[in-house]
């Protein structure tokens, strides 16, 4: 047998601390132990538990029922055949009480919810009082300091100083952390260039020659990544950046490039085009594909103008291009996530075909992200674990320690290259950035470690485990700043150098298009 204070909650009393010691001890309830299940006999505790649950909103009714359940037993050890009112809440209560520890298998009862629904703001209630209490125990307890000490416990003196809270809905209590043994904020001075207004149409001029060729395109690909490309030239741009066209061609190359890219997407969509009614039931690969394109082109950044409203022509235009490519591409066909990548693609360039095409180019490097065994996904998120275990061993151990090496809070920014973290436009000013491949052409990932160590003194502070983690970065989409990020992350990718190199696999994604390899047709061989 063990014994508990049972007693009005404090908005019942209003007397001194001895007054409520007093109190106290008029409401005591017992707890015996049988079968496992604990049975409660309330002593003189009625009518402040009926205002108590009555304050929560409970009806009266059914706070009358649950009283008379918790006082009605008495035989602590029922026979299993015992029969129970199944209209009474207090039937339930018992059942539930005293079936041999274990819940009696009956069919749904509304009434046995609102029984549970008493006991928990009952329990609710008496778990406020007990604290309360026991703070209250100690204070009398301590009531035999001397004359100064007694002043701290007077009525009168209030305590402000900091105590943890073991509330969980309250925020963590922060714990020492290790510093960062780079100096981070330091070395992004030291390394990290500021960055630079866009490209604009008078500069873009000067890299070009009177037929149009790119004069020193390592120069152009430094200019872009620190500042990147005006909206108004984005078109041209992009499309020498992702590999479409080559920075060596003409004007005339690539509109001639374009005229005959055009009639070969027509060909390849009018392939699905053509599938009938009849031959869509015997196929469904392309039944699943065209569903799933369907489910998710209706979701993709329907909030832009661009996007918005019913029947939206560029929505069907999404959908067209990505299922075209399921047939370009058939083995790798469709996954979520390429539509968020083909939609700032196809809002810059604003035609279906050039936007295939450069889809198409960017796929060449992002493509094995999507693949079923996930090798592509896997290789990076392993590049990432060496990298942080490179720059920052203290939070690689700490990851460590809390079982997050698989970095799998972090598999949303590589698959879609943080495109659901930043605003849509600083989304496009990002992925200029990576196309250029100035520096690494894996600064996505440090990119990565640059996030990871900004908010490290908070993730290792609050002690937090992956689920904790998983929630902490999904929430700081739209709350981190490009600029900084990027500018961190050059220092890093400086600062690792060769080391860091080495940290990241060969064929590790976003491996270089081949060149010229859309330029020129590829002929299959034929076995």
């Amino acid at each position: 047998m063990s014994t508990g204070l049972a007693y009005p909650p404090l908005y019942f009393y209003s007397g001194g601390v001895k007054e409520f010691l007093a109190t106290i001890k008029q409401h005591v309830f017992i707890v015996r132990s049988a079968d496992d299940a604990n049975i409660f006999l309330v002593n003189d505790f009625q009518n402040p538990l009926q205002r108590t649950l009555s304050s929560l909103e409970l009806p009266r009714a059914v706070v009358a029922n649950g009283l008379s359940a918790s006082t009605s037993i008495s035989d602590p050890h029922p026979a299993e055949n015992q029969p129970i009112d199944d209209g009474s809440v207090s039937g339930e209560v018992a059942s539930l009480s005293l079936y041999n520890g274990r819940p009696r298998p009956k069919v749904h009862d509304p009434a046995r919810d609102l029984s549970i629904q008493v006991l928990e703001k009952f329990s609710l209630v008496t778990r406020f009082a007990r604290e309360t209490t026991s703070q209250l125990l100690r204070e009398s307890l301590n009531n035999g300091y001397g004359a100064n000490e007694r002043r701290d416990h007077s009525p009168h003196y209030h305590d402000y100083s900091y105590k943890p809270s073991t509330d969980p809905e309250k925020a963590p209590v922060e714990v020492p952390v290790v510093p960062d043994p780079l100096e981070f904020d330091k070395l992004s001075m030291v390394w990290g260039k500021p960055r630079q207004s866009p490209l604009g149409s008078g500069e873009w001029a000067t890299f070009l020659d009177s037929e149009g060729r790119v004069i020193d395109s390592k120069a152009l690909k430094k200019r872009i990544f620190y500042g990147g490309v005006e909206h108004r030239l984005r078109r041209e741009v992009w499309a020498l950046l992702l590999g479409y066209h080559a920075f060596d061609s003409t004007y005339a190359e690539r509109e001639y490039l374009r005229s005959m890219k055009k009639l070969e997407y027509e060909t390849i969509k009018h392939q699905w085009q053509s599938i009938s009614a009849e031959q869509a039931k015997r196929f469904t690969k392309f039944r699943e594909r065209k569903g799933l394109i369907d489910k998710d082109v209706v979701r993709t950044d329907r909030s832009l103008s661009f996007y918005e409203g019913d029947d939206n022509p560029n929505v069907n235009l999404l959908r067209d291009i990505l299922l075209t490519y399921s047939f370009y591409n058939f083995d790798l066909g469709y996954c979520q996530g390429m539509s968020d990548l083909l939609s700032p693609i196809l809002y810059v360039m604003e035609d279906e075909s050039e936007s295939f095409w450069c889809f198409v180019a960017l796929m060449e490097r992002l493509g094995p992200n999507f693949n079923r065994d996930q090798n592509g996904m896997h290789s990076q998120l392993f590049a990432l674990s060496k990298l942080v275990e490179l720059l920052d061993l203290p939070l690689h151990n700490y990851f460590k320690q809390n079982d997050c090496l698989n970095y799998f809070f972090c598999f949303r920014w590589l698959l879609i290259q943080f495109k659901r973290e930043f605003e849509y436009e600083k989304v496009m000013s990002l992925w200029e950035v990576f196309w250029t491949h100035h520096l690494s052409e894996h600064l996505h990932l440090y990119v990565c470690v640059s996030i990871l160590k900004r908010y490290r003194k908070k993730i290792m502070g609050e002690q937090m485990d992956f689920d904790t983690l998983l929630k902490f970065i999904n929430e700081l989409s739209g709350l981190i700043d490009l600029n900084t990020i990027l500018r961190d992350a050059e220092a890093l990718c400086i600062c690792a150098g060769e080391n860091g190199a080495a940290c990241i696999p060969p064929g590790t994604p976003p491996s270089l298009p081949i060149e010229s390899s859309l330029l020129y047709p590829q002929q299959d061989d034929v076995l």
